[in-house]
């Protein structure tokens, strides 16, 4: 796609844009320590998690047009397809289980192990940080094909089905 300067700009700031709004919730944490009043930190933090981000989006649209949207959401797909593919191998299934499992094990945990060992009841915020992130890297590590199985978890109709060696 052939873009005139004045499309190629409105696309970066429409993508600066729609990038902000969904990074907004991050900004949560400055909310709850900034000393305002509780039902100021309500309101704002309830807007960064579920207003801000949508009313961003239909800005970023509205500001890259339609033409411009679509060619973002192609390129956004295209680097997603790139950096998630279909199918993946065996050892990066593993690793990606791995990265999958210890943050939601170590948060279940978590309150339990408190109890017995004192390391666990002030866990340092970049501790909890980097399990997060490696909860969401480990969705792009999975592959396609997990995030097939993730979206089957809620869908009622959805069968699983097992494959053998012989049938993969």
């Amino acid at each position: 796609m052939n873009m005139t300067k004045s499309q190629r700009t409105r696309l970066i700031i429409g993508a600066t844009v729609l990038i902000s709004g969904f990074l907004s919730p991050l900004l949560i944490p400055f909310v709850l320590e900034s000393g305002l009043s509780t039902s100021m930190v309500s309101v704002l933090s309830g807007l960064l998690a579920f207003g801000i981000p949508e009313l961003f989006m239909i800005l970023a649209v509205s500001i890259m047009g339609k033409s411009g949207y679509q060619y973002f959401k192609a390129k956004a797909m295209k680097l997603l397809t790139v950096i998630s593919p279909q199918k993946v191998s065996r050892t990066r299934h593993f690793i990606g289980s791995l990265f999958f499992a210890i943050p939601i094990i170590l948060g279940f945990l978590q309150p339990y192990l408190a109890h017995y060992f004192p390391v666990f009841e002030q866990i340092p915020l970049g501790w909890i940080i980097t399990t997060d992130l490696m909860l969401l890297l480990s969705l792009f590590i999975l592959g396609g094909e997990f995030w097939e199985k993730l979206n089957g978890l809620f869908l009622y109709d959805i069968i699983a089905v097992k494959r053998t060696l012989n049938n993969t």
